[in-house]
């Protein structure tokens, strides 16, 4: 427990010393509802981590991850969070057994308190370890059906990568059918942050399935929120998204 509040107290001190009022106001802005952060950027989360590896090589890739779980236990600000799914990145891939993808759940349960946090484990430290685990990737389906919205967010989100995707020498292709049926599940979700997750996977998936996209949003335009709509159909050709928007007055 010393050692780990030691780790803590470090990472604390290097927030501090590297982050300024400027880039906490800058960060605050993508959060009307509030935040609270110590304003340091992706570049200076990303330089605390390197060094803490640097500093620290004897750790093991479990010590570490005891470690990520300790500082998201006890941070105060959202950079805390950040560099502690950041410290275990570089072992996703070849360490740890397929139960990393319950501690993942759990995070996000008990631990993700906005959606950057959810976008961010998601995006970079799930998506490295289900990059080497594919046969994991479907076994977040469960998510959707969370008491917790932000786990329920993270049910699309995680799998926004992998609508198509190389593996090793393989394509990995998501299963379309999937990813209708987690938008069906979330359709009448009440947070705005579930919903935009809807619009995000169905955009992600319209790159590869556009036909079945566009029906999607035909069938379903009076259940789903308009910026919800905007979202999905964003990468769509300029006449369709016109064609779409103009049924959903």
């Amino acid at each position: 427990m010393i050692k780990y509040k030691t780790y803590l107290k470090r990472i604390n001190n290097d927030l501090k010393d590297i982050s300024t009022d400027k880039k906490a106001e800058a960060s605050r802005r993508y959060f009307p509802a509030g935040i609270n952060c110590i304003g340091a950027n992706a570049s200076d989360i990303k330089l605390i981590i390197g060094d803490f590896h640097s500093e620290y090589t004897e750790l093991t890739a479990i010590e570490v991850l005891y470690i990520t779980e300790y500082l998201l236990k006890n941070a105060t600000f959202i950079e805390e969070s950040l560099v502690a799914y950041g410290l275990i990145n570089k072992f996703v891939k070849t360490n740890y057994d397929d139960d990393l993808l319950l501690r993942f759940e759990f995070w996000l349960e008990n631990y993700a308190t906005n959606w950057a946090l959810v976008d961010d484990l998601c995006l970079k430290t799930i998506f490295q370890f289900l990059m080497t685990r594919p046969h994991l990737i479907d076994k977040t389906r469960h998510w959707a059906y969370s008491k917790i919205s932000w786990c329920r967010r993270a049910s699309n989100v995680v799998w926004v990568k992998f609508i198509k995707r190389k593996i090793g020498k393989s394509n990995y292709c998501l299963d379309k059918e999937l990813v209708f049926k987690n938008c069906d599940l979330l359709i009448d979700d009440e947070n705005k942050f579930v919903q935009k997750s809807i619009g995000w996977l169905l955009k992600a998936a319209s790159l590869h399935h556009k036909i079945e996209v566009v029906e999607y949003v035909e069938n379903n335009f009076n259940k789903m929120a308009r910026p919800t709509i905007r979202y999905a159909i964003e990468k769509l050709d300029l006449d369709t998204r016109k064609r779409l928007l103009s049924i959903t007055k």
